[in-house]
């Protein structure tokens, strides 16, 4: 799947998510061309026609342009009659029958990806509570943006021959695939921790003996903090357990795989293929 289209899909997700929340009856969205100034809305929800689809909103003009030119949530009571946004679309959202519209950015480090809406189609305020819901849907669209692009650098890396006697390449690696390991368990959408954690076992090189070892995800999970210099305390941060319970997965990866130190563990899980 492209960055493009895994973006819509969150895109499309989140819609859904706005309408339910906030009972706003109409919802779309896009996502910020690359390399250019402007979103193109690419999915509808509750809409009637198809007056919006593919509309592409330039930075600055428009509720969306102004949201993508500021980086911040906007809202008018009254679309086509707001002083406070241009008007080159008013046409779109006319046909639409859009009074009421709300636009949330969706920032990831510190650069707008795209714009979700919610609209009505009765001229009124849109409160608090319906902003605070549409940026909460933004931010679950933020998180997966996120765990995208950094599967996508640990991939890059991966694929990438570090230099002869060059270990930095591996050890960035190592540090990926650990800190990737502990924000799966965090990821609530079960097909994107499922692509995640895929993405995770191609950074594992075969096993060099077929050692028949399986260790529990959690006990890898500690095993790949460790492996990237973690000490149990901050492993225990990274995966949101106690330090007891660190040492405890810690203790039960050694026995399973006939370790006596944490380094052995390491080492012994990396003969075995299960960690990069």
């Amino acid at each position: 799947m492209t960055v493009d289209a895994a973006g819509a899909v969150e895109i499309r997700r989140a819609l859904v998510r706005l309408r339910r929340t906030t009972g706003l009856p109409v919802a779309f969205g896009g996502l910020v061309e690359a390399g250019r100034p402007r979103m193109r809305i690419s999915e509808l929800s509750g809409t009637a026609t198809t007056s919006l689809l593919a509309l592409a909103v330039a930075s600055g003009n428009g509720l969306g342009g102004k949201t993508v030119a500021l980086a911040r949530p906007c809202a008018v009571a009254d679309y086509s009659l707001s002083r406070q946004i241009s008007h080159e679309y008013d046409a779109a959202v006319a046909a639409e029958g859009l009074r009421s519209v709300l636009a949330v950015p969706v920032v990831v480090r510190r650069r707008v990806r795209g714009v979700l809406y919610g609209a009505l189609r009765d001229a009124r305020p849109l409160g608090d509570r319906t902003m605070a819901a549409a940026v909460d849907a933004a931010r679950d669209v933020e998180q997966a943006l996120v765990v995208g692009d950094e599967a996508r650098d640990v991939l890059a890396a991966a694929r990438a021959e570090p230099p002869p006697g060059d270990s930095s390449g591996w050890e960035q690696v190592r540090e990926a695939h650990a800190a990737l390991r502990a924000l799966a368990p965090r990821i609530a959408d079960p097909a994107l921790r499922t692509e995640l954690l895929d993405a995770c076992a191609l950074l594992t090189p075969a096993p060099a003996s077929p050692a028949g070892v399986a260790l529990a995800p959690r006990e890898l999970d500690v095993l790949a903090c460790v492996a990237a210099g973690a000490t149990n305390a901050v492993a225990a941060a990274r995966l949101g357990v106690s330090a007891e319970t660190v040492k405890a997965y810690l203790r039960s990866a050694m026995r399973k795989l006939a370790a006596g130190t944490r380094g052995e563990a390491v080492a012994a899980a990396r003969r075995a293929g299960l960690l990069p």
